[in-house]
This record gives C-alpha cells, structure tokens and sequence, in this order.
C-alpha cells in the first residue's frame, strides 16, 4: 500500500512540474466552424486588422498563425492551429500565454476563473461571432471539373491584396465598361479577373479586370488597356454567392479539392462575375464562378 500511494505522489509531482514549467501554454479555446481551412485563416487576419496594438506572424503554412495582443497590464499570446475535421468542418485550437504571469496562471486556471481566462474567452468569444455571422454570408459549392470558355477580352492590370480585390474592380471598372462601349467595342460576356500572381504568405495578388469583347480592327486604344485572348482551358469549377469582396475563400475549397484528388492546377484562379454590387440587394443571390486552371 505505501509503495502504490509512494508512486501515486510521483506521479503527481511529475505532472505538476510537466504543468507548470513544460507545459506550452496558460489556456485553451477550441472552436469547430463550417468552413475550410483558408477562409478561416483569412477571417482570423481580417478580425486581427479589426484590434488595437496587436501583431499578426504568418507564413505559406494556413494552418498556423501566431497572435501578440497587447493590453494595458499584459500581453497575450496567441498560437493558432487550424485543422480539417471533414470536406466542410475545421476545428481551431487558439493556445494562450501570457509570458510575464504564466506560472501564476497555471496555478490559478484549474481552481478559480483569472483575469487572463475571463480576457482570453470575451476575445476569442468576439473572434467566434465574427467568423459565424462571416460564414453565413457566403456559400461555396465545389462542382468539380469543367472547362473555362476561350475569349477575346480586353482588360487592366490590377495589383492589390485580396482584400482589396474588389475595391481594385470598382476603381477601374469605368476604364471598361464605358469607355469600351463609348468607344464602338462591342462587349460580349461577364466581367472577370484572372490572377497572375497570387503571394499567399503576404496574401497579395496581381490581376487582369477583363471584359469579353468582340475583336475587331478598331478597338480603342487607351494606354491603361490591353487586349488578350484566353484559350480553352480545363479547370477546377466552385460556384460562389456572396459578397465578391471575399470571393477568394472559393480560391481555398478549389485548392483543398484539388489536393485531395490528386489534380495539379496552376494555383491561379479565374473569377467570372454575374451581378452588378451597385444595384444592391441580398448579396447571397450574387453569383461568381470561379475556376482553378489545370496544369499543363
């Protein structure tokens, strides 16, 4: 009997030392959300660009992200792990530390709820709102393979983020449309972008705004503009709905189908787009299709 209460307190000792002074991290948040990976790295870098005197630390790894929060007494630490539970669920574990309190919070967590606990749920709590109320505002549905249509267009270059994808649609869509059609080209098609460069460790992007235009021997000349023709191409399809502002977390499903299935693309994707945001209305109903070119 003295020998197994004899290993029991060693065993307890061990496991209190691994705690308190091996153990990585004060606290532990999981969160389980319908959404893939790359949307959910991107929602949580939106939300962070939302915070005062916080530092977001990325790489090519979407899985992983690594959050300094400063607050007025302290400065919290955040590991982010995102993983695939199944094709439409992702589970996120956010480990939390706070350096200067660690081993009083270790202490402290399993007996009584500490100002670093109550801090770390109402932040990660507004974090978990923001990616739900996100979620239902958009809808991606891989359709598997397909072929993007070959075209004539006209078209401007585009440099931003991908977050300012969009932004860099509106700002040079009157150089199209307009001026296109004011200028006797004839428009044949939906607007579109064609990414040819996307940097996913600083998520920015280089794109052609085009317009499917029919060609002829007098089409406009405009130094801002340039004319291509796309040839038929077979690719990955997603049909999205939602705000075209975060049309790239269709870009993410594509690459996760892809990945899954063995399929090599170009890693570079075409968005086709439907509707027109100025005319409003449930931006669910608004439509894109988004292809992901196969690799030669």
């Amino acid at each position: 009997m003295k020998k197994f209460f004899l290993i029991l307190t060693l065993i307890f000792i061990v496991s209190a030392i691994l705690y308190l002074f091996l153990y990585p991290y004060d606290y532990l948040v999981s969160i389980k959300a319908k959404g893939n990976v790359g949307t959910i790295n991107q929602t949580i870098k939106l939300w962070n660009s939302t915070l005062d005197s916080t530092k977001l630390s990325t790489g090519t790894d979407l899985s992983h992200l690594d959050q300094t929060l400063q607050f007025s007494d302290s400065t919290h630490i955040y590991s982010w792990e995102i993983s695939e539970v199944n094709d439409s669920v992702s589970n996120i574990n956010i480990y939390a530390k706070d350096n200067q309190h660690t081993l009083m919070n270790k202490i402290k967590i399993p007996f009584t709820d500490t100002n670093f606990e109550k801090r770390t749920v109402r932040t990660l709590s507004d974090f978990n709102e923001n990616l739900h109320n996100h979620l239902k505002t958009i809808r991606v549905k891989v359709v598997g393979e397909d072929e993007i249509d070959s075209t004539y267009y006209a078209y401007v270059t585009v440099k931003s983020s991908q977050f300012d994808k969009a932004r860099g649609m509106m700002r040079n869509f009157p150089l199209l449309d307009p001026y296109l059609v004011n200028n006797g080209a004839t428009l044949k098609g939906k607007p579109f972008i064609e990414v040819t460069k996307w940097d996913m460790e600083k998520d920015s992007i280089e794109y052609h705004f085009g317009y499917p235009i029919i060609k002829s021997d007098s089409l406009p000349y405009h130094p801002d503009i340039k004319y291509a023709f796309r040839k038929k191409n077979k690719a990955l399809k997603a049909i999205y709905n939602g705000n075209y502002i975060t049309s790239d977390r269709a870009w993410y499903a594509l690459l996760d189908y892809a990945k899954k299935n063995n399929i090599t693309t170009t890693g570079l994707p075409i968005e086709i787009f439907y509707n027109n945001p100025n005319m409003g209305g449930d931006e669910l109903n608004w439509t894109a299709e988004v292809y992901m070119p196969l690799a030669d």
